[in-house]
């Protein structure tokens, strides 16, 4: 047994020390270069925002990463993330084109939230960019559709009109003018449109039902009818697809093993939602009934990554 009496002096390490004079330091935060005048009091992220430009180096963030991951909170309908995301890659991005992109995908995730007031400023601040670039027609449109249910009709279709002009090719541009054309009673003007639309390739159940919408309107039954039957046609057999995707899923997941995840429509690729519109009811449109397009994740670099509002 040791012998504890034994009192041995045990010698701590003093350390480094201090070099004289020393830095120093404190717990503060960093001193934040903001007039408290000029922030709006709701604005619940300036804070957050203004660290970011603090301790994160511009050259340290790959803006076209961050938009794909925006696009990937829009595949999960994860709208709120996606509109923090593409705010900061607009804020990031130091190519015009790929800000723009990323305003117009912000616009189209308010969209979907129903933030119609942020919906229109995000593709505003789209257009103030470039009003005629590649992104410019898409901007117009889906700017169009928010305007449209924020109430301000007349304006909406100054912008689907617009739309048309800087891509006369964009036949999501031309379903919208057929669509607002009609609701204002301009029946064989939004026929030319949509006929327009669908010699572009636009061609799918909401158009046709659309386009019946407006024969019927014409007072032309017989051919309305037959539209609307091949409408119907369309989305029975894109039902059929969908219910054959899901066995096929559901059928790859009863051989995995317990606890993997697989809901409907898990583990599918990157090409759009197919979500059902809440309202189908005539003069009420939504995001489907203007279409959703693919969100483009995965595809070919040189293709659009935007969501459009057809």
């Amino acid at each position: 047994m040791t012998d504890r009496d034994d009192d041995r002096d045990h010698r701590f390490s003093e350390g480094e020390g201090f070099g004289d004079p020393y830095e120093e330091f404190d717990l503060d935060p960093p001193e934040l270069g903001i007039d408290p005048s000029k922030v709006d009091p709701v604005d619940s992220r300036v804070v957050t925002d203004t660290l970011d430009q603090h301790n994160i180096d511009q050259d340290d963030v790959d803006a076209s990463e961050l938009l794909d991951v925006g696009l990937n909170y829009m595949q999960i309908n994860r709208y709120e993330q996606a509109t923090d995301a593409f705010e900061r890659t607009a804020r990031y991005a130091e190519d015009d084109k790929l800000e723009q992109e990323a305003w117009v995908n912000k616009g189209v995730a308010h969209g979907e939230l129903e933030e119609w007031d942020e919906a229109i400023g995000a593709h505003r601040e789209a257009l103030r960019i470039d009003e005629e670039s590649e992104h410019a027609a898409t901007a117009e449109t889906n700017l169009a559709y928010a305007l449209w249910e924020f109430g301000e009709t007349s304006e909406a279709l100054e912008h689907a009109e617009r739309a048309i002009e800087i891509d006369e090719r964009f036949a999501a541009g031309w379903f919208n003018r057929a669509f607002f054309l009609s609701e204002r009673g301009l029946s064989e003007e939004a026929l030319n449109c949509v006929d327009n639309a669908i010699r572009l390739g636009l061609r799918n159940a909401k158009v046709l039902e659309t386009k019946a919408e407006i024969l019927e309107e014409l007072g032309e039954f017989d051919q309305a009818e037959e539209v609307a039957d091949e409408a119907n046609r369309m989305r029975e057999q894109a039902e059929r697809e969908m219910m054959d995707d899901r066995e096929e899923l559901y059928g790859q997941d009863a051989g995995r093993s317990a606890g993997a995840g697989g809901g409907p429509g898990a583990g599918r690729g990157g090409r759009g939602a197919n979500r059902q519109s809440p309202s189908q009811r005539r003069g009420d449109i939504g995001l489907d009934d203007l279409g959703v397009a693919d969100l483009g994740i995965g595809d070919a670099e040189d293709e659009d990554r935007e969501r459009e509002l057809e």
